[in-house]
């Protein structure tokens, strides 16, 4: 029976105690369900910065910016893939079976993703064609333009006859070193092996030209003229070191086979997680709906 109250009516303990485990009974899944969309919303923002620190890491113009923003992407896919554990623990609780799904597609991909990202930022971190880069406005220009004031100070043994052969002969041998330096450039662009071959025939047919002159030329040039063509001969020792360099650098290809690995195999990777993400999030969206009804 019920004891009298204002109202008439006073609820014994037994009653109240059942509709309090009535009501946990439905906050609880309604709870669960709102951490499901926590986590699905997170995993989705996680994954997006993950992406976009990837992609600043392969546009970097520095060592230091590439590594940074390699670190906050491997970081955010860390942070990703703590959600997806944790999503994972819920949606089996909750017997979730279709999102069980999604979620269990969208990690397979997931784990592709961080396989490709990872050697995309190995890369990106390694800046080869940047360095060489450097290397080419830097000190390969240098040795060009010491090489050029070295030729020409040269004087001809022989005013009268031989100037105009020293002068052609000089002039060869710059024509050459420039066009070693004007090969690098596209050595540094290109991505084929074959073609990086073939350039480096050209560069290497270049420096024979250029030490063939510069051996003729001993027997052209006064004997003062000798300290001269030895720096030139030792400049153009210098721009071929710096010349192995860059074509060493450059087969590293690290810039333009991480921005190829972005632009085309992360790309579509890239795109199927962002889908089963949305799909996942709109399927936990309805469960939300429907229980708050």
């Amino acid at each position: 029976m019920f004891a009298g109250s204002r109202s008439g009516l006073t609820l014994g303990a037994p009653f109240v105690a059942i509709v309090f485990l009535a009501a946990c009974d439905v906050d609880t899944p309604l709870k669960e369900i709102g951490e499901a969309q926590h986590f699905a919303s997170d995993l989705s923002a996680q994954f997006a910065k993950a992406r976009d620190a990837s992609n600043l890491a392969v546009l970097a113009g520095s060592d230091d910016k590439a590594k940074t923003y390699a670190a906050e992407s491997r970081e955010h896919a860390a942070a990703a893939q703590k959600d997806v554990e944790g999503l994972k623990t819920l949606l089996q609780r909750r017997g979730f079976d279709e999102e069980q799904k999604l979620l269990d597609e969208f990690r397979q991909h997931f784990e592709e993703y961080r396989t490709v990202d990872g050697s995309i930022l190995d890369l990106a971190v390694e800046n080869t064609n940047l360095k060489a880069q450097g290397l080419l406005f830097g000190a390969s220009q240098e040795a060009v333009d010491a090489l050029a004031k070295s030729l020409a100070e040269l004087q001809p043994s022989d005013d009268s006859r031989k100037g105009w052969q020293v002068k052609a002969l000089a002039a060869s041998a710059l024509a050459s070193a420039r066009e070693i330096q004007a090969l690098q450039a596209p050595h540094i662009a290109e991505a084929d092996d074959a073609a990086m071959a073939g350039i480096e025939s050209r560069m290497s047919a270049a420096e024979t030209s250029a030490r063939r002159d510069l051996a003729t030329l001993k027997a052209r040039v006064r004997s003062t003229s000798a300290a001269h063509l030895t720096a030139a001969s030792t400049t153009l020792d210098r721009l071929m070191d710096v010349n192995r360099q860059i074509v060493s650098l450059s087969r590293r290809n690290s810039n333009v086979r991480s921005v190829a690995l972005s632009l085309n195999q992360k790309r579509t990777i890239v795109a199927v997680c962002e889908e089963k993400l949305q799909a996942l999030r709109a399927a936990l969206s309805k469960r939300g709906f429907v229980g708050t009804r």
